[in-house]
């Protein structure tokens, strides 16, 4: 999904329910343990620490409030309603083991993992192809940060500090001996050192030592051996395509063939994309993956973009689109005789053409007692305040129908999950 700011409260603990797992992290795909093993006789605890409980005591008075209330002893539990959207990088450095980590401590059932390709053109997780400057310290490595596509270049008379990085300038060994950071820069930076302290007030950088970066491989056998399920994002490249011969359609056919190679069942994969010729491609050629690619819709944007998306609804199913995935912003507005958030004519022609929908990102806005920002821009004038999230994540659960959200905190979606049995 798109970069969109968000707000939150540090981890801290509260138990719930137990399920089963192999090992604190995993195995990586050459074999290695992260952070230490635990016999496959352990169980963990689903936990949310304070962050949904500030939220709902900050809802207004009503049967809704009260509900989660009646639910703050749990039991809380995995559910797939919930899908971490680069992990938990509300506080940890997004597609890094640790983010993956507390994102399953936390009751995601579902993690992502937007894949990239390297030089070599492997596969790796990380959110755009060109971030490697914004999410990594590639810039504090000379040999690495002389690749970059553009070198850091000060902040200088008005003009902002720039750089890109991409995951096509570096190996997949290179990548690999690089630490993951809190996505963010200072593009008044006159230092390298300035520029990566960026991080946004509303985050932390309390867990952002040095994150573990991750292959493609090494998710898949990650989030395997915790036995949970995967939805990986074809990011769209920002090199012109074919790269040095590697083409759209082998760049797509490659993620597909790593679940393949590891006996992944199809039924355990969402795979997304922006790109239409994408989701059209594994229709066609692994339909067994294509009955449940995720089309990640960004034509609902704009008014113009919105209106013509929403006609093109019928035409998507007729062409074997299963899983429709705006913002969820998209999915709601409020009603102008009584104020009420109900869904969206975009959500409504979803549902009459037996579409189901996947939205996103949750936990990425600023506090909404200001409105909110673009995840709320149709119900902005009916909200103000915090607890309000779990007012709009409840109409899209219980009246839009969706099937899962992204979220970047999936304490905030594990607690209302399991108070309604999703």
């Amino acid at each position: 999904m798109r970069s969109v700011i968000a707000s939150g409260l540090l981890l801290g603990l509260a138990s719930g329910a137990v399920i089963r797992r192999n090992n604190a992290y995993g195995p990586l795909a050459n074999g290695t343990q992260v952070n230490g093993t635990h016999s496959s006789n352990t169980t963990l605890n689903v936990q949310l620490g304070p962050r949904p409980y500030y939220l709902v005591e900050d809802m207004d008075e009503g049967p809704l409030k009260a509900r989660l209330q009646s639910c703050s002893e749990g039991p809380f539990k995995t559910s797939d309603f919930v899908f971490a959207h680069r992990g938990a990088p509300l506080q940890f450095p997004e597609h890094t083991v640790e983010s993956y980590s507390a994102a399953r401590r936390m009751g995601a059932g579902v993690i992502e993992c937007d894949v990239a390709f390297t030089k070599d053109k492997q596969l790796v997780c990380r959110h755009a192809q060109c971030d490697l400057h914004t999410t990594t310290d590639i810039l504090n490595r000379t040999h690495l940060a002389s690749k970059c596509t553009t070198p850091f270049t000060p902040a200088s008379n008005g003009t902002a500090a720039k750089a890109k990085c991409c995951t096509s300038d570096i190996t997949q060994a290179e990548y690999k001996s690089l630490c993951g950071k809190m996505d963010g820069f200072n593009p008044n930076a006159t230092t390298v050192e300035e520029y990566l302290d960026g991080t946004p007030y509303f985050r932390t950088d309390l867990y952002s030592t040095c994150g573990t970066v991750m292959t493609h491989n090494e998710y898949i056998v990650l989030v395997d051996g915790w036995n949970l399920k995967f939805t990986p994002e074809l990011k769209t490249p920002e090199v012109e395509m074919p790269f040095e011969g590697y083409t759209q359609e082998q760049y797509a056919q490659d993620m597909i063939d790593a679940y393949k190679a590891a006996g992944i069942d199809p039924s355990r994969v969402w795979a997304q994309s922006f790109l239409p010729d994408d989701i059209f491609y594994w229709i066609d050629n692994e339909p067994e993956f294509g009955a449940q690619a995720v089309y990640l819709d960004e034509r609902v944007d704009t008014p113009e973009g919105y209106a013509n998306a929403t006609a093109s609804i019928p035409s998507l199913a007729a062409r074997g689109v299963k899983i429709m995935a705006p913002a969820f912003f998209a999915l709601t507005k409020a009603d102008n005789g009584t104020g009420a958030i109900v869904p969206s004519e975009y959500a409504v022609a979803v549902k009459e053409a037996g579409l189901e929908i996947v939205t996103w990102s949750f936990e990425r806005s600023g506090w909404l007692k200001n409105g909110g920002d673009y995840y709320y821009q149709y119900v902005k004038p009916v909200i103000n305040n915090d607890g309000d999230m779990y007012t709009v994540l409840d109409v899209l659960a219980q009246q839009v129908g969706i099937k899962a959200i992204f979220t970047d905190w999936p304490a905030t979606v594990t607690y209302y999950a399991s108070c309604f049995g999703l």
